[in-house]
């Protein structure tokens, strides 16, 4: 019996551990302002600095925080590839707490298998930075993508995070023509 209550209040203890390790940030559009400087790796085991990989050129991440973005997310990459958007581009599921982080080989393992091999250098999993991130943007509601084209010196020049729409893509693509000029 002694046994059984010591595995309930561990467990217990584990459950509210983990909804403490989460923060929510409100939702924030950071235009003008530079994206903090983050660590993460590619599926394929690069070592990536954000936004310092883009420095000299325009940059497009498009920044998950839940699972089920990876929809919205995937609506945006086939618009860009179908406008013929010609940008560097990573997204960038980004998973602030501590379970993620020690999770990260079973999460990353787990899209690895859900992504093609040739497309692992194009995903960027955040987790010791994720915060800074969420607070960028703000991960309260997470379900729409945020989507964000910095310009060469890594400062917000375009932000969205209400989900894919043609107009958000029309948008957009008269970001990056800004920049090229």
């Amino acid at each position: 019996m002694l046994r059984r209550s010591l595995w309930i209040l561990t467990a217990l203890a584990l459950v509210m551990a983990a909804a403490s390790c989460r923060s929510t940030y409100p939702r924030r559009n950071p235009t003008g302002e530079a994206f903090p400087t983050v660590r993460g790796e590619a599926l394929d085991g690069t070592a990536v600095v954000l936004p310092e990989v883009g420095r000299g050129a325009p940059l497009l991440l498009l920044v998950g925080y839940e699972q089920n973005t990876q929809f919205d997310l995937d609506r945006w990459l086939l618009g860009l590839s179908e406008a013929g958007v010609r940008v560097r581009a990573y997204e960038v599921p980004t998973l602030p707490g501590l379970l993620p982080g020690l999770a990260s080989g079973w999460i990353d393992g787990g899209m690895r298998r859900g992504i093609p091999k040739e497309d692992w250098g194009g995903v960027v999993t955040v987790y010791g930075d994720a915060k800074a991130i969420a607070q960028f943007t703000g991960n309260a509601d997470g379900l729409p993508g945020r989507v964000i084209l910095l310009d060469r010196n890594g400062v917000v020049a375009w932000f969205h995070d209400r989900g894919y729409s043609v107009g958000a893509l029309r948008a957009l693509l008269a970001a990056v023509a800004a920049l090229a000029t």
